[in-house]
């Protein structure tokens, strides 16, 4: 058993699974994502990758034993309240994390990644791993699908990725499932001034001014030049990336 669902298999293939195994945990959201996109984007894409990446490792002669959690489908996101959302508070979604990740340490587990598919969960993930290595006798990673490349560099376009219903995103989802992609595809309507949260005034800093998200209509740029040819190649330069970083933290966690 190499790859497996935990929801597939007895809880005792799920014991003998945590002692050499590698739990990994897919987590996204349910929330606006423009006129074009479905809420489940976020979940719908970090599944994908995760699956391509697992088929990727699983091809190889030497790679490691996965367990596949489902994903979780809630996130924070109440930046996206303004049209809709399912969010979780911060504090609740650290609370789910750390409650997930403790269930499987007591089953069994020690090495354990979530891989995260909505940036208003990047942080809070980032925090809920750190938290509980503090804690607990397991080794815990964390990362965002998208900061994740093959080649260790940006392919397609860096300047809107990962963005939030733009080009990249609908790119992604027309390569994933186009039928879920309402078209056609509108362009996004410039606004004056730009809405800072996507474009602060100095690198490095963070600047959130209140009602942007309603002001931009849901998008941070214009996904009308979205393509699948481009989603194709972005998902699998993800899923590649993703796929070096299992077998790394399996290989330094051993």
């Amino acid at each position: 058993m190499s790859q497996s669902k935990l929801s597939e298999l007895t809880w005792r293939e799920v014991r003998r699974s945590g002692e050499d195994g590698i739990a990994l945990l897919p987590i996204g959201s349910q929330e606006q994502h423009a006129a074009h996109l479905p809420m489940g984007t976020d979940t719908l894409l970090v599944e994908e990758v995760v699956e391509r990446a697992l088929d990727l490792l699983a091809r190889e002669a030497h790679h490691p034993e996965v367990v596949l959690l489902p994903a979780l489908p809630f996130g924070h996101s109440p930046h996206h309240l303004f049209a809709a959302a399912v969010s979780l508070s911060a504090a609740t979604l650290s609370a789910v994390l750390d409650d997930i990740l403790d269930s499987l340490v007591t089953s069994g587990h020690r090495r354990i990644l979530i891989v995260n598919g909505h940036g208003g969960n990047d942080e809070i993930m980032r925090l809920a791993v750190k938290r509980f290595a503090l804690r607990s006798e397991a080794t815990v990673a964390a990362c965002s699908y998208w900061t994740l490349t093959s080649a260790g560099h940006e392919v397609g376009r860096p300047d809107v990725t990962p963005g939030h219903a733009g080009w990249f995103e609908t790119s992604l989802m027309l390569a994933a499932r186009p039928d879920l992609v309402r078209t056609p595809v509108h362009a996004r309507t410039p606004v004056e001034p730009p809405p800072l949260f996507d474009n602060p005034p100095y690198p490095g800093l963070t600047v959130e001014r209140h009602g942007e998200w309603a002001r931009v209509g849901g998008s941070t740029d214009d996904p009308s030049t979205a393509d699948a040819a481009s989603g194709g190649q972005l998902l699998d330069d993800r899923a590649q990336g993703l796929a070096r970083a299992i077998a790394a933290f399996d290989a330094a966690t051993q």
